[in-house]
């Protein structure tokens, strides 16, 4: 009968050389056909779904340049998604005031862009940038200036609602940055 090797490395497995194990190594080979490379990176075989596939860097980036989320939707279910996707994710949101970024780098929201697009602004435009084209705007539209034309007062509606985004928003920031002062 053959007695069992003792091990030589005393209790401590540093002692060992990295790959000496003698059991084998799992791997997972890329789903995408013909490949042989490692499929270290998941990918969801559906929205919403548990299913994965495994493909290696290469593929993964293939497959996710093709892929898009709201697929096979009509625009109602695309926007549900879209919001309810913003109402799990307004924690992350909230974060990005705490960066590093400035304004027009993508520390607005779209609900920003759209106010400046509504106000033909550029996204990096200052707050004082703002109010002087929210004035400028407005008082060619002002409902006193132009009584009984429905077109300028929708138009006023659309640049006080933008104004308001933009002010909101702004305040979040000025606050945001008092409280990071403390």
């Amino acid at each position: 009968m053959a007695r069992p090797r003792r091990s030589t490395d005393w209790g401590f497995p540093r002692w060992r050389g990295y790959g000496s194990a003698q059991e084998a190594a799992q791997v997972r080979l890329c789903d995408r056909h013909g490949c042989d490379e490692p499929g270290d990176c998941p990918a969801p075989k559906a929205p919403n779904s548990r299913d994965r596939w495994y493909f290696c860097q290469r593929h993964a980036a293939e497959y996710n340049a093709n892929w898009d989320y709201f697929a096979g939707l009509d625009d109602a279910e695309a926007a549900a998604r879209a919001q309810s996707e913003r109402q799990t994710n307004a924690g992350y949101a909230e974060s990005a005031h705490y960066g590093w970024a400035g304004s027009g780098d993508g520390s607005r929201s779209a609900d920003e862009m759209r106010a400046l697009e509504a106000l033909g602004l550029d996204p990096d435009a200052s707050f004082d940038a703002v109010k002087k084209a929210w004035r400028t705007k407005a008082k060619e539209v002002h409902p006193d200036i132009r009584p009984g034309d429905e077109e300028a007062a929708k138009e006023f509606l659309k640049l006080q609602l933008a104004y308001d985004v933009l002010r909101q928003a702004e305040e979040r920031r000025v606050w945001y940055g008092a409280a990071d002062k403390r």
